[in-house]
């Protein structure tokens, strides 16, 4: 009986030390970020979407749900999803800069939610997680697929200076601590949703370079309106820091040029409310992977994001959340696969350019679909 009682103490007291040493190390391992100070707290109580020490949706959402008798995203069971990743490595294009570099607005995907826009002869990035793992740490998370071409290398060193970097909320796979990190040197401005510059400036970020908007809030830049809108998620980069910092979407509207990107969330009447306060727009990018029947509320399937673009009065859309992480149980092309054909149902022009592609957005905005990845 002693000999029991010891070995419950000695495993107690293992378990003990050991959660002391992992709350530890994400305190100070710089990767998880800041936290709001108690004054920018105080001034949050005062917002009809934040309540309680949290930031909340427009409408009640569960991060997640039980599970119903069929699957959101297919027939089969969680552990007989086929194709999860992808056989062979990605078809990827080679950057052109040349393009890239022109004075005409155009667009470059670099992968999940991470894209290089130019606008008004302005570059921005958006949500550019451009690390080989979305973790914080490299020895442990969701690493990138394999491309044809390793793009990724050296893409930060080679980027041209950047205006602004805009983020959609605090996930791992959205704000990347590695990312940022590198691109500051060659950032002018950031725009994050309301808490998120707690961890930029502790990334070493002047506070003098970051703007923190609250939803339906809009400022100008260099000439372009930006303005953070609703979306249907939640945020935080570890057990502690839930909902503690806002998430959104981006309408930004150059001289030529209207864009939206949804960020990640779930379906919503809050779409409509953006296409009737910025719509039209000339192209949107819009979730529509990493979903999952545990979490519908959060994340949208493909044909919701067919309807997501018709609501914002989107002319053009582009499917994103994909092509570079494997983060739910659904084969990694399913996404493109259902949306082209719900956009086709629905009478909807869509775009899949590679990875790496520029898409030139100019009036024409058409590109022939070729199906590079079925692989």
């Amino acid at each position: 009986m002693v000999k029991i009682k010891r070995i419950v103490l000695h495993s107690f007291l293992f378990l003990l030390l050991f959660c002391a040493g992992v709350i530890l190390f994400m305190n100070i391992h710089p990767a998880f970020g800041g936290a709001p100070t108690t004054e920018q707290k105080e001034t949050y109580q005062q917002l009809d979407n934040y309540v309680d020490g949290h930031f909340i949706n427009e409408i009640p959402t569960s991060v997640f749900s039980n599970p119903p008798d069929t699957s959101s995203t297919s027939n089969a069971s969680a552990s007989g999803v086929k194709d999860r990743d992808p056989a062979a490595p990605i078809p990827v294009s080679a950057i052109d800069r040349k393009q890239i570099n022109s004075e005409n607005d155009s667009l470059t995907w670099l992968g999940h939610s991470a894209f290089l826009l130019s606008i008004d002869n302005k570059k921005l990035l958006i949500d550019p997680i451009l690390s080989p793992v979305a973790s914080p740490v490299s020895f442990v998370g969701i690493n990138r697929y394999d491309y044809s071409e390793d793009i990724m290398l050296d893409i930060i060193d080679e980027m041209p200076p950047i205006d602004a970097v805009l983020i959609t909320h605090d996930h791992y796979d959205h704000l990347d601590y590695q990312s940022i990190i590198k691109l500051n040197s060659k950032v002018s401005h950031f725009f994050v949703p309301l808490g998120c510059g707690a961890h930029l400036t502790r990334w070493g970020i002047p506070e003098e370079k970051i703007t923190e908007l609250n939803w339906w809030e809009e400022t100008e830049y260099e000439g372009l309106t930006v303005a953070l809108t609703p979306s249907r998620h939640g945020s935080g980069r570890d057990p502690f820091s839930i909902d503690t910092t806002l998430w959104g979407g981006w309408v930004i509207l150059g001289n030529k040029t209207r864009v939206y990107t949804s960020g990640d969330g779930g379906y919503g009447p809050h779409f409509k409310e953006i296409g009737n306060q910025y719509g039209p727009f000339d192209i949107t990018l819009i979730e529509g992977a990493q979903y999952d029947r545990r979490w519908p509320e959060i994340h949208m399937v493909p044909e919701q994001s067919v309807q997501a673009n018709l609501d914002v009065n989107g002319e053009t859309m582009m499917l994103m959340h994909w092509g570079a992480f494997t983060l739910a149980n659904h084969a990694w092309n399913e996404p493109i696969e259902r949306a082209l054909e719900e956009a086709d149902e629905k009478e909807v022009d869509i775009i899949a350019p590679m990875i790496g592609e520029t898409v030139m957005l100019d009036s024409k905005l058409q590109m022939p679909l070729t199906a590079w990845w079925d692989i």
